[in-house]
């Protein structure tokens, strides 16, 4: 069983992660091979909806180093398949709220390509630098618990 999973450790720096959605992305078999090996990122990709459809944006797949003439395009746009339901919720979040539809997960269930993707509130620099702070006092305050057990003896 394949565990391969591809993260996107940026988004959560720079968004406020909210709702959450698991959506199948249609992609052609050059780039299934090319995921397996692992060769993918989503650093710079977003998603969007248009005419009812999602749609994710930048997300690079390299191209698989043994397929012919024709392989894929690396930041094509890709299909994701959603309920309609959810098509719904995400375009009223992103065009009122002011959301934008972040992919935080690609990885592999049950022999199909899945992607997580979260609606998200961008972060400007002081809400960033306040997110680092409270990292760097938890960080502190657990290994502080963990001189003091050491400093009795």
């Amino acid at each position: 069983m394949n565990t391969l999973t591809i993260y996107n450790r940026a988004a959560s720096y720079n968004y406020f992660l909210e709702d959450s959605f698991e959506a199948g992305i249609v992609l052609v078999g050059s780039e299934i091979k090319s995921i397996r090996e692992g060769h993918a990122q989503l650093v710079d990709a977003y998603g969007y909806i248009r005419d009812g459809e999602a749609f994710l944006l930048n997300a690079y797949i390299s191209p698989y180093s043994n397929a012919s003439y024709n392989n894929h395009e690396p930041t094509r746009t890709r299909k994701l398949l959603l309920h309609k339901h959810e098509i719904e919720k995400i375009s009223k979040n992103i065009t009122r709220k002011g959301y934008t539809l972040i992919p935080t997960q690609m990885y592999f269930k049950n022999g199909r390509v899945k992607v997580q993707l979260f609606l998200g509130k961008g972060k400007n620099a002081p809400d960033k630098r306040a997110v680092e702070k409270e990292k760097d006092i938890k960080r502190e305050i657990q290994t502080q618990g963990k001189g003091d057990k050491w400093k009795e003896y």
